[in-house]
């Protein structure tokens, strides 16, 4: 099927471009979010006289979502989940938890705008694209902890394995001293 697209779309053209896509992407995707008209003459003509408006309008959003974006390129959010002791995830953290995230700290990003290159299913520090316009796209960290204590020690270098080795050192070498305590108390009797 041959459509006019309204705007800006990913792998497929710019606004203006007749393309051809398939039946299904232009039916179920294209034309009813309104990113695309179908090519016939009709649709050609009026999209030529609204072509000045639809780009004024596609300038001015374009603005919007630049402004945005200089405020949240390079933000860190946190975003809290249960883990195993290995730093596994139980479960994944989706598009719709970052968006959370960042709509708590203030910001306006909705979960279809959030792109992971991969699913995010260990703790620690991922970063994530943010897409606030088909022209526009920053990007932020998702710091993955299991307490705000633990987003604090990720934040400032270390990692969960890491403090795990720590932790088990440090109760080995509890342990080893408690032995010693009880062996000097039994060879003092």
């Amino acid at each position: 099927m041959q459509v006019i697209l309204l705007e800006r779309v990913a792998k497929l053209g710019q606004m203006g471009e007749v393309v051809n896509v398939k039946d299904g992407y232009a039916r179920n995707f294209l034309l009813p979010q309104g990113k695309a008209l179908r090519a016939n003459e009709a649709n050609i003509k009026s999209f030529e006289a609204k072509k000045a408006q639809l780009e004024a309008q596609n300038l001015e959003t374009r603005k919007e979502a630049e402004a945005v974006g200089a405020k949240l390129d390079g933000q860190t959010f946190i975003v809290i989940r249960s883990a195993s002791d290995a730093g596994a995830l139980y479960g994944s953290v989706t598009p719709r938890d970052a968006a959370q995230a960042a709509t708590e700290a203030g910001f306006t990003v909705n979960r279809t705008q959030i792109v992971l290159d991969k699913p995010i299913k260990e703790l620690g520090l991922h970063t994530v694209t943010v897409r606030l316009h088909p022209e526009v796209a920053v990007k932020i960290k998702l710091n993955v902890a299991r307490s705000p204590e633990e987003a604090e020690l990720q934040a400032s270098g270390k990692s969960v394995a890491e403090l795990a080795a720590e932790a088990e050192a440090q109760a080995e070498f509890e342990i080893a001293e408690l032995f010693d305590e009880m062996g000097a108390a039994a060879s003092d009797e």
